[in-house]
């Protein structure tokens, strides 16, 4: 296992102190998607491997499908998961064994033709069901936010790994959000992180975060962990050169995926389980969609919002706590537990959330907070992870309660600690959710906000 240097912990305590700060970021030209890169003839993931869903097996084709896939008619960017910008820098790599209903074997998931494109055997002790390991390419999304992408990146696949669990819910799931960089590149065929940029000149390197196991019932579970029988296997099918795949500012680009390299050095995989929310159903999953600012004036019942924060705060209890402010009659910052600070936090947040004036007068915001300024790299990565996941769990039983949302990623100066008068740089926000209730047609629409405000 690889363990990030002092010299590289430093720079992460920089970086993140600078994607805090309010500093512009400085953006190029809005990037296209990058075709699919991996080549030859994709596999619709229903297959014929004899898993199909039925039996105990893991049914690829409905899993996908609610999670990670691009609907034609929204042209690929209204999909599922939630992703900072519409950019969905989130791909997917299938590892899979027996009882699915794909043959064993690598696979890389193409989102928007929804097919899954062989990349080599699987090890004959693979484990059943399959490993989805979750990676990120960073060009798009560092061209368009800079030196605040690569945290925006970390919550993106914290979403997508939120998204692949409730998809599979409610058979047997676990999640790993700290699991070793080099390892999940290795088990997913990928290069290590030294090779990237050397063996693979015009192709993109994606970068590994985290992992989804979908357990089947078809098979014995393996005594030892699920990514260590293809980790052995090596990488055989490579990707297809992408010109102009780095067009985003080099030396930023460069920073932010030597950063993440780092932040995804571990010692080992946790796999923690997970769960659905009770009220959420597949067509939740296939119709939730982030709401625009507009739609999201409107107050949330109260224990409908004490639901929704009660799931965030319980999806991950190995991230950042969460906490709710509101306005209204009693406006405050709550807790499960109880009132953390009261009057209407709403105003601060928007001028925290780069300067969204919406956020001002949002029925509710939800925050993820905790991730001191020192923090070491397991515990920036963790809580960025984490938060991304909760919230995506959040949102999921949201909109099941009847409720809409919006994720908000960048927050800059957002020290919740100092400004409620503990010690400063201990207690940062991390990620945020805005919810609203359904409009009430007796009171009249809210009125829209002049100026332009910074994307968020």
């Amino acid at each position: 296992m690889t363990h990030a240097p002092p010299a590289a912990s430093g720079l992460l305590s920089r970086a993140l102190a600078d994607a805090r700060s309010p500093r512009v970021p400085r953006t190029v030209p809005y990037l296209p998607e990058r075709a699919f890169p991996w080549g030859g003839p994709g596999l619709h993931p229903a297959g014929g491997g004899g898993g199909g869903g039925g039996g105990g097996g893991v049914d690829l084709d409905r899993v996908l499908r609610l999670s990670l896939a691009a609907p034609r008619n929204a042209g690929g960017r209204l999909r599922p998961v939630a992703s900072a910008g519409a950019l969905h820098p989130v791909r997917a790599h299938l590892l899979v064994g027996p009882g699915c209903s794909l043959p064993p074997g690598r696979y890389a998931y193409d989102p928007r033709a929804h097919r899954a494109h062989p990349r080599g055997r699987a090890p004959a002790d693979a484990p059943p069901g399959v490993v989805v390991v979750l990676t990120v390419t960073a060009a798009r999304t560092v061209a368009h936010y800079g030196h605040r992408a690569w945290p925006l990146l970390l919550l993106d696949a914290g979403h997508a790994a939120a998204a692949v669990a409730l998809a599979a819910a409610p058979g047997d799931v676990r999640v790993s959000l700290d699991a070793d960089g080099e390892e999940l590149a290795a088990a997913a065929g990928l290069p290590r992180a030294a090779d990237r940029q050397a063996r693979r000149l015009g192709v993109e390197p994606e970068l590994p975060l985290a992992a989804v196991w979908l357990m089947s019932a078809d098979g014995p579970v393996p005594s030892t962990a699920p990514l260590t029988a293809w980790s052995a296997l090596p990488g055989t099918v490579t990707p297809l050169p992408q010109p102009g795949a780095d067009n985003a500012p080099p030396r930023e680009l460069a920073s932010v995926r030597y950063l993440l390299t780092h932040l995804a050095a571990g010692t080992g995989a946790t796999w923690h389980p997970a769960a659905r929310p009770t009220p959420v159903t597949d067509e939740t999953l296939r119709t939730r969609r982030s709401a625009p600012p507009s739609d999201l004036a409107h107050p949330p019942a109260p224990d409908l919002l004490a639901r929704v924060l009660s799931t965030a705060e319980g999806a991950r209890p190995d991230g950042p706590a969460w906490a709710a402010a509101v306005g209204g009659d009693a406006p405050g910052l709550l807790t499960t537990a109880g009132l953390l600070a009261s009057g209407d936090a709403r105003p601060t947040l928007a001028q925290w959330a780069a300067g969204q004036r919406w956020i001002g007068t949002a029925g509710a915001v939800l925050v993820a907070h905790g991730c001191p300024a020192d923090a070491p790299p397991s515990l920036i990565r963790d809580s960025h992870l984490a938060a991304g996941y909760a919230a995506g769990v959040a949102q999921a039983h949201a909109t099941a309660l009847g409720l809409r949302s919006r994720p908000i990623g960048s927050w800059q100066q957002a020290d919740l600690g100092a400004a409620l008068g503990d010690v400063p740089g201990h207690d940062w926000i991390v990620h945020g959710l805005a919810l609203a209730g359904p409009a009430d047609p007796s009171l009249p629409a809210p009125p829209p906000l002049p100026g332009k405000e910074e994307r968020p």
